[in-house]
């Protein structure tokens, strides 16, 4: 428990213990004695890490599928999904603040373990589904550039264990400069690929807006649910809340809701980030391939051989698979942090930094490899769907939870969420699972 905060147990029932993610928590100065400015750019970082998730090689399957399929039509679900994504991440933020823990430490303490143990179960498979999308993604990025096979593929992308601990070794500081760099090669592929392929604005720009096929199609809705899975994700709630406290904010109210804003404005900044690059990705198909004419394009090795002959330029599927291979390892990195959060914060294992990267590593890898070797080239992108609707099917176990502790003020003492944000994120928590439980009587029903 902090010392500077005698505070953080009111509402708990137990003392937090170790902090999340130990071994990198207050190492990031926030230069509480400089200018407003300074002290807002020391919290630039956590957000990013985050945006990773939100345009992850499971996100553009889903994409991909949606655009070429359905052209503009779905951009309406990336941009509400960004939307909830935003209230989301920010009570991750106002969680960690206020109360110390992180959103696996709070759901430990706050539930006896017949509902904690399930939590961290699902936690756990939504990890696993994420990490399936990730390194086949990566596997597909190293297979289309360089020829590797996807089995090798696979094995190689079991590495960035070791990125994550060099890159901690140096400070948190470079983790998220590694993220943001590969984020900054992302935007330019997909900018110069979107300039290409010359959509059609005032399509794109009607696409934004709602249309109620999408709940009455149950192959868009399937595919909205895959692109809402894709984009609010279960493991990113958990990270936020962990990396945020890699900050060294003060104690007091007021140095704590300073150290709010600047989080809040970190997530939705990185996060409009992430729209961009989500649209972007199903521009690119619905301009690309549906205008063309070629409706089914779901896998990814196909959309990469496919740009060339319709953008008439080589240099478009190597953009497109140099931002898939950027995709793969930065999500990967995030993903092992999140794992961590997870095993650590639910199940109060205490292990060194790099026995507890590799366990959760492996924990996710495993099954990821089994699947990729087994499926091969061919059924990858379905796969990579169902990973994206099987998050979508997680998700209200984590959201539900977040948005009570926010609501609560004995938790959360004078950070307690405003009611007219609560009853936002509470309204997002159940049009989630309402979609969900759409999509499992469509499914049941045939």
């Amino acid at each position: 428990m902090d010392a500077l905060n005698p505070n953080a147990n009111r509402g708990w029932r137990h003392e937090r213990g170790e902090a999340s993610l130990s071994d990198v928590y207050r190492t990031v100065g926030t230069g509480r004695h400089s200018s407003r400015w300074r002290r807002a750019a020391a919290f630039a970082g956590p957000g990013y890490m985050v945006a990773v998730g939100y345009m992850d090689p499971g996100n553009w399957a889903t994409s991909l599928a949606g655009g070429s399929k359905f052209g503009y039509a779905l951009l309406t679900v990336a941009l509400l999904s960004n939307l909830m994504a935003i209230v989301l991440q920010s009570l991750c933020a106002r969680l960690a603040i206020a109360s110390g823990r992180d959103l696996a430490q709070a759901c430990r303490d706050a539930f006896p373990r017949y509902v904690s143990v399930p939590l961290w179960a699902f936690a756990e498979i939504a990890i696993i589904a994420t990490d399936i999308a990730e390194v086949i993604g990566t596997a597909i990025g190293l297979n289309l550039l360089m020829g590797i096979p996807l089995e090798l593929g696979v094995l190689i992308t079991a590495l960035d264990v070791f990125v994550i601990l060099f890159l901690q070794k140096l400070g948190f500081r470079w983790v998220e400069a590694f993220i943001i760099a590969l984020l900054g090669v992302i935007a330019v592929c997909f900018g110069v690929q979107i300039l290409l392929a010359d959509p059609q604005w005032g399509a794109v720009v009607t696409g934004f807006f709602p249309t109620t096929e999408i709940v009455t199609n149950p192959e868009m809705l399937y595919l909205a649910l895959g692109i809402l899975g894709a984009t609010v994700m279960p493991h990113n709630l958990y990270l936020h809340s962990g990396i945020v406290q890699t900050r060294a904010y003060g104690h007091t109210v007021p140095e704590k809701k300073e150290a709010l804003t600047f989080a809040t404005i970190d997530s939705t900044v990185a996060l409009c980030f992430a729209l961009l690059i989500n649209a972007s990705i199903l521009i690119l198909a619905a301009a690309a391939f549906n205008a063309n004419g070629k409706t089914d394009v779901v896998e990814l090795g196909d959309a990469y051989s496919l740009l060339s002959p319709l953008l008439g330029l080589a240099i478009a599927p190597t953009l497109f698979g140099i931002a898939l291979l950027c995709c793969g390892l930065n999500s990967t990195v995030t993903a092992t942090l999140a794992g961590q959060i997870v095993m650590e914060g639910f199940l109060k294992i205490r292990l060194k930094p790099w026995m507890r990267r590799l366990i959760t590593r492996a924990i996710a890898i495993v099954p990821a490899a089994i699947v990729t070797i087994w499926y091969g080239d061919k059924g990858t992108a379905e796969l990579l769907i169902l990973t994206q609707v099987v998050l979508s099917l997680q998700l209200s176990f984590a959201v539900f939870p977040l948005v009570m502790f926010t609501a609560n003020k004995a938790k959360m003492g004078e950070l307690v969420a405003p009611r007219w944000l609560s009853g936002i994120a509470y309204l997002i928590a159940i049009v989630i699972a309402g979609l969900n439980v759409k999509l499992l009587f469509d499914f049941v029903t045939g």
